[in-house]
């Protein structure tokens, strides 16, 4: 099956145990190396059948390059080498910071000037980040490579600085796209950012895994923590997964008593209460700026999140009723939307609403 077409992005790692030869080796091996996503760089092949030379044979034969630069084009470095890496990206990061004037760490971050600085951070942390995803991807690192790696960052700063990373890069990427009154972008290192967010996704962490760990914390003894609340937190906010929901969950966290005892079915069941009634509070909240009443500001948006489309007639309609002429009315349209817009995203988590992109920068195209 494996030299016949089969595939899947999925396919990480392959364990050998055939004699495997030119390019039926190729071909097998490669199963491995289709492309996922930025969290899967390469994939992994554990061979029991000590095959080395015909697979050396088999790369130079099919690389088109010189027989002695073949394993540099198909195989990844050895682990010394990226950890190697990995300490230079930390010390990068950490220079940088240090010419901003502020200490190496994540509570610092907010603290830098301007978003070419901002933009700069995100840059070098995200090399950081890249380079701590390749790692992670080595199942027989030693006790003193794991040393290594932690020593060069540890953990909790790791997170932390993942978490700040997703805050800063959220915050220039709504900059994106935005032009100047002269037609210039406002801002043109920003603009050509990627911030790859998929990399600050775990594959362990998911909705499921967070819901259990929260019922975890609320059951377990105040006395004898073995998660605080500062630390759930941290989790949450430095998992990409989490970018749209990240503020309410952390709030949830944030009003839950310790050793209230909720298992994890209660926890889900207050949480959707307590998202339910931030959003509608939300509304109310918009209604009440922008002087519309919260049934019918409430249905607008309903009717959107339903249907997937914005509709300019249903706006229309909506602003009727302050009895507006049509250029108080258009200013006022324009007003509501640049509320209403993050709001929308937010709750669609990532997808498309038809027709709402006019809107997208402050204004109708």
């Amino acid at each position: 099956m494996l030299l016949t077409g089969f595939d899947t992005k999925y396919l990480n790692t392959l364990y050998v145990d055939k004699n495997l030869k030119h390019h039926g080796l190729i071909q097998a091996f490669s199963r491995t190396n289709r492309v996922l996503n930025a969290s899967k760089p390469y994939g992994q092949i554990l061979d029991f059948r000590q095959q080395q030379d015909s697979v050396d044979a088999a790369i130079a034969l099919f690389s088109g390059a010189q027989p002695d630069r073949a394993r540099e084009i198909w195989l990844v470095d050895k682990a010394p080498v990226l950890i190697e890496q990995f300490q230079k990206a930390v010390a990068d990061l950490g220079d940088f910071m240090q010419s901003q004037g502020l200490e190496a760490r994540p509570d610092q971050v907010n603290n830098l000037l301007g978003d070419d600085a901002r933009a700069q951070f995100i840059k070098r942390f995200k090399e950081v980040q890249r380079l701590q995803t390749q790692l992670d991807q080595y199942t027989d690192l030693t006790d003193e490579q794991h040393e290594q790696i932690e020593q060069a960052l540890p953990k909790d700063d790791l997170h932390a600085f993942r978490g700040v990373y997703i805050e800063t890069a959220q915050r220039l990427k709504e900059q994106q796209g935005t032009l100047a009154q002269d037609g210039e972008p406002t801002n043109s290192v920003v603009d050509q950012l990627d911030f790859e967010f998929v990399l600050f996704a775990s594959a362990v962490i998911d909705y499921d895994y967070i819901m259990n760990l929260i019922a975890k914390y609320s059951s377990q003894d105040p006395k004898k923590l073995t998660i605080s609340r500062e630390q759930l937190i941290g989790l949450i906010q430095s998992d990409a997964k989490f970018l749209d929901e990240r503020d309410e969950i952390t709030d949830y966290v944030r009003s839950l008593k310790e050793g209230e005892g909720l298992d994890e079915a209660a926890i889900r069941a207050s949480y959707d209460q307590f998202k339910a009634e931030r959003r509608a509070n939300e509304i109310v909240d918009l209604a009440q700026a922008h002087g519309l009443t919260t049934e019918s500001l409430a249905a607008f948006v309903d009717t959107i999140l339903q249907r997937m489309i914005f509709d300019g007639e249903q706006l229309t309609d909506l602003m009727a009723s302050l009895g507006l002429g049509w250029r108080e009315r258009r200013e006022r349209e324009l007003a509501l939307m640049a509320d209403l817009v993050p709001l929308l995203n937010k709750r669609v988590h990532g997808r498309d609403i038809s027709g709402l992109n006019a809107y997208e920068h402050g204004g109708a195209r």
